[in-house]
């Protein structure tokens, strides 16, 4: 997928084109905007051919690896959302909304749908966008309603969901401001979305630079909390609440040595990974 390429773009948050040296990778590189700070892959591959990679021979092993590693991720997921506020927020949607019309969540890149069908199970009405061949697993094993295009081909009504989650999606987009643009579209008003990416300002990253773990080819942008921040701002969303956790990587460390690092990783909002959540305000 190297050979094509969108040619050298303007910063997603800030439309800069001023940049400068950030990670330094294995046969490509991140580089940093020297307005917003802003991390991103320039030049990108181009979005036809994200989307057949997820359609390709790679496709079977990336659905194996979701498979593999769901029970973890569902935990993890679900931690971060409690960490947000999430449970709060669903006792208040379940307590105001109509016995025939329960709240409903879209979760966009649902992989093989699992946190879906946890929701459904706790009585919402949900949908899910992914594009990989774990569309076809969440369709026919679990019965679920998944749409195997992009957010913005989905053509949603305004105002369709309550909440929308994104976790480990929006680094892989070439346009995540138009990603948020259209989520702000579907929300109805005081909606929430939970954004879940790795966090370039944490400790993990500033350590390992190019060989951070995230700092991989299949992620187009490295968000920090300032510049998801300024993204979802701009898109006309209020934070209500930031996390991070993640101190140091599995196998990296003894436990003796991860478990204060996670600790204080989290405690001082450096962690690896950071899930912002948002209100849609009118």
């Amino acid at each position: 997928m190297r050979a094509g390429n969108s040619g050298t773009i303007p910063c997603a948050c800030c439309g800069g084109f001023i940049f400068k040296p950030a990670l330094n990778c294995e046969g490509f590189n991140f580089v940093r905007c020297k307005s917003c700070g802003l991390v991103q892959m320039n030049p990108q591959p181009v979005k036809n051919e994200i989307i057949a990679r997820y359609n390709s021979e790679f496709a079977d092993d990336y659905l194996s690896y979701e498979l593999e590693n769901e029970a973890a991720f569902l935990k993890l997921q679900q931690l971060a959302l409690r960490d947000t506020g999430f449970d709060k927020l669903e006792k208040t949607l379940f307590s105001c909304c109509k016995t025939d019309e329960k709240p409903s969540a879209l979760d966009v890149g649902c992989a093989t749908g699992s946190l879906l069908e946890s929701l459904c199970v706790r009585g919402w009405r949900v949908t899910g966008v992914e594009i990989s061949s774990g569309a076809g697993y969440a369709q026919k094993t679990r019965n679920l309603d998944i749409k195997t295009v992009p957010l913005e081909e989905c053509c949603f009504p305004s105002e369709s969901f309550d909440a929308v989650l994104a976790s480990h999606l929006i680094e892989h987009l070439n346009d995540p401001r138009s990603f948020l643009t259209e989520t702000f579209r579907i929300l109805k008003n005081n909606g929430r979305v939970f954004i879940t990416t790795p966090n370039i300002g944490g400790f993990q990253a500033r350590l390992f630079g190019g060989h951070w773990r995230s700092a991989i080819f299949d992620h187009l942008y490295l968000f920090s909390k300032k510049t998801l921040t300024k993204m979802l701002k701009e898109a006309g969303f209020k934070i209500e609440s930031r996390r991070t956790w993640g101190g140091l990587a599995a196998g990296f460390a003894p436990s003796w040595i991860k478990k204060p690092a996670d600790f204080f990783a989290k405690r001082l909002g450096c962690g690896d990974v950071m899930i912002i959540r948002a209100r849609k305000t009118s």
